[in-house]
């Protein structure tokens, strides 16, 4: 038997349902993968299809925790920092990484969680056809959580609840699940909503600016897009969030996509000033105060690349 494809279903930014018929998860600050499980071997897919398995070695040992099953799994790839909180940023060098010598090294330094929140074939089986309530309980019955994998809690009709606990241990936000919404392949769905916290932004690379003191040689700022109705508009530059492994890894990234012009409206004079283009190709995320009254984002922060997810994504969302 070979496991059949699917694409994860997507939730919608919004407020916090009031009333009954539905749960509450937490959010997790990492990347959505597909785990796919069979014979025991485990395949971890992207959002967007890529295999990533060798990046994350740790995730193997779950080919022995489904009870001899053939599975596929729907979850977060999370890092924790220091105070054990899911942190992107310790995540962004696990994303990239294809070396074995150096994955080795950053499996011992900063380990990866699947954290599976739910479960789309079982067997023969497709289960996108059975309520959330359904799959719920069929992944707990599963998968036994390890080391390294768990099946996080759910609040059954207490979004409240589950709010100030999100809050509390410093988490991303919430996802609402209709407890009797289906599993919609590759749809964003308001069956699933997702209340933040922080306002985060995916936005589109479309340039970068030369730094000053001691980044005069590298990167100063990013020059950013978003799309409104189909067309990439100017949404702001972001100079502040970076490491320096950051910006020496989007310098080699952006300097074969460079071009002599942007690919996006409503330029700044100001900014095209000394500005370095290149193709609009990868997509990043910023957090940020709020929107400006000019469209631009205000007090942006650079949280890393999101190489799970493409320009199409942005411009289909």
């Amino acid at each position: 038997m070979s496991l059949p494809a699917y694409s994860p279903m997507l939730a919608q930014a919004g407020r916090l349902p009031v009333g009954d018929g539905w749960a509450f998860e937490m959010k997790w600050d990492g990347v959505r993968a597909l785990v796919y499980i069979e014979d025991r071997a485990v395949r971890v897919l992207s959002r967007n299809g890529r295999d990533v398995t060798v990046a994350y070695p740790e995730l193997r040992m779950m080919g022995g925790a489904v009870g001899g099953h053939d599975v596929v799994l729907d979850g977060e790839v999370v890092a924790f920092d220091e105070a054990g909180r899911p942190s992107f940023g310790a995540l962004q060098p696990r994303m990239h990484q294809r070396n074995p010598a150096r994955i080795a090294e950053l499996v011992r330094t900063v380990p990866v969680t699947f954290m599976a929140f739910d479960l789309l074939h079982v067997n023969a089986a497709s289960a996108v056809g059975l309520p959330y309530t359904g799959r719920r309980e069929l992944l707990e019955a599963t998968l036994t959580p390890g080391a390294r994998w768990q099946v996080p809690v759910w609040f059954p009709g207490d979004g409240e609840r589950a709010v100030r606990l999100s809050h509390d241990l410093g988490l991303e936000g919430v996802v609402a699940k209709r407890l009797d919404s289906l599993y919609r392949q590759g749809r964003r769905s308001a069956d699933w909503t997702k209340v933040k916290h922080v306002t985060v932004r995916e936005v589109v690379v479309c340039g970068w600016k030369p730094g000053e003191g001691r980044r005069t040689e590298t990167i100063g700022s990013l020059l950013l897009g978003v799309y409104d109705r189909g067309r990439l508009v100017y949404a702001g530059h972001v100079g502040t969030g970076f490491t320096d492994r950051m910006l020496h890894e989007l310098a080699g990234l952006l300097a074969p996509l460079e071009r002599r012009d942007p690919l996006l409206e409503g330029v700044p004079p100001e900014q095209a000033r000394q500005a370095h283009w290149v193709e609009p190709v990868l997509v990043g995320e910023v957090e940020f105060a709020h929107w400006t009254k000019d469209g631009v984002l205000r007090h942006p922060s650079w949280r890393g690349l999101r190489p799970d997810k493409t320009v199409n994504d942005l411009r289909s969302a």
